[in-house]
């Protein structure tokens, strides 16, 4: 018998129809939305914004999730196969989503939203919701690990997993791993937002969140395998890569750059 604990969950939690089924990765993907609307919805509430613009607003974040992430799984890791057959890109129900993909459709449906509706300015919208992001990857980073993907390298440490649906190695449980600091920066951002007055600071809250939050994902890449092949051939992962331009952007946020450059009056307006 193995001294390692051995994981082996049905990612079907039913069947639904055809290629449809619910799986825990999206029962998850789905609650880290709700219950980070949720508190969204408080924050507005609380700031005196228009609630009555949340429901229109999630309509926004879903979409701009799902789409940013499909395509950025798509474009960032395979983007010969699915060019060469972009029918494909639509199949969501085969896998493959890419969270830096997501973010960047979180961030570009805000925007539109922002554009839409004045009573909300993007950089408010943004300082609050990238929390709210952050806060559902640890939902969803913990749907990873009920499917048994993207699993951690090969180890010997005493609290390593065996994936049975993976192989029979010990490994790294880099999906709790990553779930738990998603989780403690997501809640450590909102305890700052409410016990100081960084909100009224606008992309400040933002800039700390793609620090924290990617700089986290930087450093725990190193313990997951690579998602493809050709990332071995390079010096950095694609998640390590990607990440370093959300970085760059929160430190020039912290900064307040942005509040100096010709882009403030479409951020604010």
């Amino acid at each position: 018998m193995s001294k390692y604990f051995t994981w082996d969950i049905e990612r079907e939690i039913f069947h639904i129809y055809g290629p449809l089924s619910l799986r825990w990765y999206s029962l998850l993907f789905i609650a880290g939305i709700l219950v980070g609307n949720l508190i969204f919805v408080g924050m507005v509430k609380r700031e005196g914004k228009p609630v009555q613009l949340c429901e229109s607003l999630l309509y926004y974040v879903v979409i701009g999730l799902v789409v940013g992430a499909r395509l950025g799984h798509c474009l960032f890791y395979d983007p010969l196969h699915y060019l060469s057959r972009p029918w494909e890109i639509l199949q969501v129900w085969e896998g493959g989503l890419a969270s830096h993909g997501g973010y960047l459709g979180l961030i570009i449906a805000c925007y539109l939203f922002s554009r839409k509706h004045k009573e909300m300015s993007f950089l408010w919208i943004m300082d609050r919701m990238a929390m709210m992001g952050i806060f559902a990857g640890a939902f969803i980073r913990l749907g990873n690990f009920f499917n048994s993907e993207i699993v951690g390298r090969v180890t010997n440490v005493p609290w390593a997993i065996v994936f049975a649906r993976v192989d029979g190695y010990p490994r790294h449980p880099a999906q709790l791993y990553e779930s738990l600091g998603y989780l403690t920066i997501s809640m450590g951002l909102y305890l700052l937002h409410r016990t100081t007055k960084i909100g009224n600071l606008p992309g400040r809250l933002l800039g700390l969140a793609c620090v924290l939050a990617f700089s986290f994902r930087t450093f725990i890449e190193m313990f997951k395998e690579n998602q493809a092949a050709f990332e071995s051939s390079l010096p950095f992962n694609m998640g390590q890569l990607l990440s370093i331009p959300f970085i760059f952007v929160g430190i020039l946020l912290i900064l307040g750059v942005h509040s100096r450059s010709s882009l403030t009056k479409s951020f604010h307006s």
